[in-house]
């Protein structure tokens, strides 16, 4: 046993000692750190903490020759950093002790401290001889318990399924000829309907078990195997299909839903024209009703008024198609329509004409077309009567009296598709997750000397920071879009416009994290990840455009952000103001007092943790841009300026709102998830993964939260420190973490992961 100076209790904190003074890290608000740690060690003696108070002291600093002594101490100690440790310091500090003393019990507060400092590996490891351990990963948690947890009660579906994604029709290739890719993919959706897939979120009578929110779960899983894949299916079993189901009444359901389920009725969804992108409302394409022959006419009125980015628009025999319905010279506004495209023989039937799109950025294997019509027409019976029907005298009746209302009510049943593309899109994360990090825990590169092995790129505090949030953000958005859909799935909920607002926002905030998820997975696999074979390529290209389709996210995050203001079917205008500010001033007014400096400071880990603060956090943002936002478009509409400029002018506002409170709600839901997890180890797991997601929230948002004074330049870069500590913490399990994911492993083809 080596001798040393020192008692056990100070020699214990000596390597924080000499961390500390050696790169300058000590400031006032550290200083009560380590004073708050010396206070709750029962090991220290009062001599041990004189001794130790004297060397916090910024004003006399440590003499050289101490700073030697500790050097010294350490040195010939021969004890080696492990970085790879949870606690890398706290755990070199007990081997210290081990090495001079014959008892050296592991102290919990100097955990405390190592914490509470936010000091990393890097910060200190060029002080201290380093061991290279490198393990690939910690098989302290198991990720079939992670994955049960995410697929929560739906396991029994969604292992079945996983299951028959074995079957070599969903081999993996490089296809970049459309017609052969599209081909494949055609036969795979085909072998789904076959298998009952398609219809798992239709009634029990056309082949279904009613099951919208297992259908979703196997929609992300689809993105395992091909985004195109994915795409196809959902185009014809959910929007197709899913047109007929929520539009449609009893007789087209027996007429046409079981065939859709099952693929043998082909399909698409004809919506968007080219003209007016994403304001379905102001689509040209008209359905005038003649009364004599009971008949409905499809016209495309002008050459730009085409249906556009039709998916299954050259494989489809039918097409639901939305078009402003005219009857006794009278709009009744968008309604759908059922009209036949082909024959038995794949032939254009009269009057119908389709155009390839070609080749896209991505989704090459989704034949995508354009769609003309020329005076088409189609039986009354046609018309997906569910809002609004024309009966056999020629008249027009709806229940729903009010057309916007009406106009809502329809794209608000469609809802659930916005649903499954944010799913498809975390799903394309998940993957590329799950390649980056598998590649990052057996790449090395890099390390101080040419005698040793070079270090795992996943060992690398940047490499960490890049993707541990990430990968966290994906058990929160799992949680996330399980929960929404079975909000929306219950059909004795009332409060449907809500849910509408909340996937409006959730849709768009999910799918802008999985482009850029993805981008920065390709960049972490650097030129590996470039390759077509790695898969990230291809996800990259496909998962782009779920920004756009199923609503554009700019304009869906307006549509949240003036579903927050108001219902969904208010007018804003200077007399309905009055209601929303009355609503907000009773809910906000009294939130918005100055934040007190003391709580804008408060930098403990007891919290930074907390969930109490990431709530008020975010909150505070949703109710704060709430209200300064209407404050601002009351000032514009007194001033006489109409509501539809006022919204104009605070378009950015209405941006920053949706995210904001798509974030809240994100967090919100996930925090009540995880309370309920009954496993204690597993639920401080989710725990930690949520405040992860939270803090790293705050941290991108800082200058806002900064220009607020709701938090300080202090507590700013706490947090900072504390996303790069959790993200050390996080580093031994990465593997299981994304193996929690639950992606096959049939289905985890890139070869830069074997």
């Amino acid at each position: 046993m080596q001798k040393t100076k020192y008692s056990s209790g100070i020699l214990q904190y000596i390597p924080f000692f000499y961390v500390i003074w050696s790169d300058d890290l000590l400031s006032a608000s550290e200083i009560e750190v380590v004073k708050k740690s010396f206070e709750h060690d029962e090991s220290l003696i009062d001599s041990d903490k004189n001794t130790m108070l004297e060397w916090l002291k910024r004003d006399h600093p440590p003499a050289n020759t101490e700073l030697k002594n500790w050097k010294h101490t350490i040195s010939n100690s021969g004890v080696k950093l492990v970085e790879s440790e949870t606690y890398p310091l706290s755990s070199f500090s007990q081997k210290l002790v081990c090495s001079y003393k014959s008892e050296c019990p592991f102290n919990e507060q100097l955990k405390h401290i190592e914490i509470n400092l936010g000091i990393q590996p890097n910060h200190y490891n060029h002080l201290f001889e380093v061991a290279v351990v490198h393990e690939k990963t910690s098989n302290y948690y198991n990720a079939s318990e992670l994955d049960a947890l995410l697929k929560g009660e739906h396991a029994e579906h969604l292992d079945a399924f996983r299951a028959l994604l074995a079957d070599p029709i969903f081999d993996w290739q490089i296809k970049r000829n459309k017609e052969d890719f599209r081909q494949k993919v055609l036969e795979q959706v085909k072998f789904l309907g076959a298998k009952g897939y398609g219809a798992m979120a239709y009634p029990k009578a056309y082949g279904g078990i009613e099951n919208m929110p297992a259908y979703a779960h196997i929609f992300e899983n689809l993105m395992y195997v091909d985004g195109s894949l994915a795409i196809k299916f959902g185009v014809q079993v959910g929007l197709f299909g899913g047109s007929i189901q929520k539009l449609g009444t009893k007789k087209h359901h027996d007429h046409y839903l079981q065939d859709a389920g099952a693929v043998k009725l082909l399909g698409c969804f004809a919506m968007t024209e080219t003209r007016h992108g994403s304001n379905v409302r102001g689509i040209r394409t008209t359905a005038t009703y003649i009364k004599e022959t009971e008949q409905i006419v499809i016209h495309t009125p002008g050459k730009n008024d085409n249906k556009e980015y039709i998916g299954n628009a050259l494989h489809a025999k039918m097409a639901t198609v939305f078009a402003q319905l005219i009857v006794a010279g009278k709009n009744e506004g968008v309604h759908a329509i059922l009209v036949p495209l082909r024959n038995e023989n794949h032939e254009l039937l009269p009057g119908i004409t389709v155009e390839d799109n070609g080749y896209k950025l991505g989704l090459n294997g989704v034949d995508n077309g354009k769609i003309w019509f020329d005076q088409v027409l189609v039986p009354r019976e046609n018309l997906l009567n569910k809002y609004g029907d024309i009966d056999t005298t020629g008249t027009y009746q709806s229940e729903i009296k009010n057309p916007n209302k009406r106009f809502f009510t329809m794209l608000g049943t469609l809802v659930g598709g916005r649903i499954c593309v944010a799913r498809a899109g975390l799903g394309g994360a998940k993957m590329a997750l799950t390649i980056a990090v598998k590649y990052a825990l057996g790449r090395r590169q890099f390390n101080d000397s040419v005698k040793i092995q070079e270090d795992l790129i996943m060992d690398y505090p940047t490499h960490q920071l890049r993707l541990t949030p990430k990968v966290a953000e994906c058990y929160v958005h799992s949680i996330t879009l399980d929960h929404i859909m079975q909000a929306y799935a219950d059909d004795t909920s009332n409060d449907k416009r809500k849910i509408e607002t909340q996937v409006a926002g959730l849709k768009s905030i999910i799918t802008w994290f999985a482009n850029d998820a993805i981008q920065e997975c390709r960049e972490a696999c650097g030129g590996k990840g470039y390759l077509i074979e790695n898969r990230i390529a291809d996800l990259k290209g496909d998962v782009d455009i779920f920004t756009t389709f199923e609503g554009d996210n700019t304009v869906l995050l307006q549509l949240a952000a003036k579903g927050i203001l108001s219902d969904f079917n208010s007018e804003f205008n200077s007399a309905g103001f009055s209601s929303v500010l009355k609503l907000l001033g009773s809910q906000i007014s009294d939130k918005l007092t100055t934040i007190n400096p003391v709580y804008s400071n408060k930098i403990d880990k007891e919290h930074l943790f907390n969930t109490k603060f990431h709530r008020h956090a975010f909150q505070y943002r949703t109710r704060r841009l709430t209200y300064t936002l209407a404050m601002r478009i009351r000032s514009y509409i007194k001033k006489g300026m109409p509501s539809y400029q006022a919204f104009l002018k605070v378009q950015d506002h209405l941006l920053a709102l949706g995210k904001a409170y798509s974030h809240e709600l994100a967090y919100h839901m996930y925090v009540n998830f995880t309370e309920n997890i009954a496993d204690e180890k597993n639920r401080l797991l989710f725990e930690k993964l949520g405040t992860l997601y939270a803090l790293n929230q705050i941290k991108e948002n800082a200058f806002w939260f900064l220009e607020q004074g709701y938090i300080g330049s202090t507590k700013s870069k706490a947090i900072r420190q504390r996303v790069e500590r959790l993200c050390s913490e996080l580093r031994p399990h990465m593997e299981v973490l994304v193996d929690g994911f639950g992606i096959p492993d049939h289905l985890m083809t890139a070869p830069i992961t074997n």
